[in-house]
């Protein structure tokens, strides 16, 4: 059984009549529907931020996103997150082992100590 992603999004589709997507949508356009699927659950960065520019221009984002976050979607971008274990996050984590030790990153709040010139004086000696 195919099922549309805007029929998931009425209650009760499973019980009896099933709806087709111009039932939800009206005659709008829909951009997912307009693109392959394989987009939207990819691993690429680059094709994840692709999907997720096309769900900003989407007039049912807002719709989608709810539906997605009550069926807690296991994976891909919906209503222009993404979704990793059925949770929202900003990024997915790239493949591999993370390094041992992070770079440490000096900021502005925090500078490398400078010794005084007293102790650079007493360590030259």
């Amino acid at each position: 059984m195919t099922v549309l992603f805007s029929q998931l999004l009425v209650p009760g589709w499973a019980q009896g009549d099933l709806i087709g997507l111009n039932d939800v949508t009206g005659e709008i356009s829909l951009p997912c529907h307009q693109t392959d699927g394989d987009l939207f659950f990819d691993e690429d960065p680059r094709q994840i931020a692709a999907a997720k520019s096309l769900c900003a221009a989407c007039p049912m984002a807002k719709a989608c996103l709810e539906g997605a976050i009550s069926r807690a979607e296991p994976c891909g971008v919906w209503g222009g997150e993404l979704f990793v274990d059925g949770k929202i996050v900003a990024a997915k984590r790239s493949a591999g082992r993370p390094p041992k030790k992070l770079p440490e990153l000096v900021t502005a709040e925090r500078k490398p100590e400078r010794k005084t010139e007293l102790e650079e004086v007493a360590l030259a000696s």
